[in-house]
Order: structure tokens, then C-alpha cells, then sequence
């Protein structure tokens, strides 16, 4: 049977506490931080094979992630969606694409506002 796949493994709202935005103010108290991740790769020999090895490690996952937004203060959550993809582009070749969404909840906007919400997407060439 001749058929396309595409695949991929999602990692939703995986909360964070760091320190990012504009104001000095949102520095020095930090906020939370919530990270949906897809990461798309060809993950039909791991399935087959039930083989852990052929597919990307989560918790790796989430300690880059992790690390991103903890080990650096970034104004822009764009800024931050951006270098997420790149380092996990970086670091795992069986990764072909990867599209990172960060949260910030309750934005300084003066009004009401659940979240304000950074999505970026790149891909191999």
C-alpha cells in the first residue's frame, strides 16, 4: 500500500516560572510561563518497533525547554519561542520541524487578558 505519513509528538502546557518582559518590575517577580511544543519527525520505526531509541526523549525535551527559559531574561516572549526552536532543531537530527508556543499569563496591558502567546515554527531546509 502506497501511502504518506506525517508525524508528530505533542507536549502541552508545560508550566514554567522565569523572569521575562519589558518592565523592570516583571524581572524582578518573575511570572508563569506555559510551552506547547510539536515536534514533527518520522517516528514510524519507533512505533513498529516499540523502540524508544528511534524517537525523541520528552524529558530531554522539557529540560531544554526548561533551560531556555530559566537560564536567561528575554523581554520578548517571541524571543524566547525563537531560541526554543532553534535549540531543539540543534540538538535532535531526527527532528524535522518544530513549532514552540509560549504563554504568559496575565500580561501588563491594562485590561483583562487570560494570556498573551508567542508561536514560532521552522523547519529543515
Amino acid at each position: 500500500m502506497n501511502m504518506t505519513t506525517r508525524s508528530s509528538v505533542r507536549l502541552v502546557n508545560l508550566v514554567f516560572y522565569a523572569h521575562h518582559g519589558v518592565l523592570k518590575e516583571e524581572h524582578a517577580v518573575g511570572a508563569k510561563y506555559e510551552v506547547d511544543a510539536e515536534l514533527v519527525f518520522d517516528f514510524t520505526q519507533a512505533a513498529a518497533l516499540d523502540d524508544i531509541t528511534r524517537t525523541i526523549d520528552y524529558g530531554i525535551v522539557y529540560q531544554k525547554i526548561n533551560a531556555v527559559l530559566t537560564q536567561k531574561r528575554y523581554y520578548l516572549i517571541e524571543a524566547v519561542a525563537c531560541d526554543i526552536v532553534h535549540e531543539l532543531l540543534g540538538d535532535f537530527p531526527i527532528l524535522e520541524a518544530a513549532t514552540i508556543k509560549v504563554r504568559k499569563r496575565n500580561p501588563p496591558l491594562n485590561g483583562i487578558c487570560d494570556y498573551a502567546e508567542a508561536c514560532f515554527s521552522a523547519s529543515r531546509a
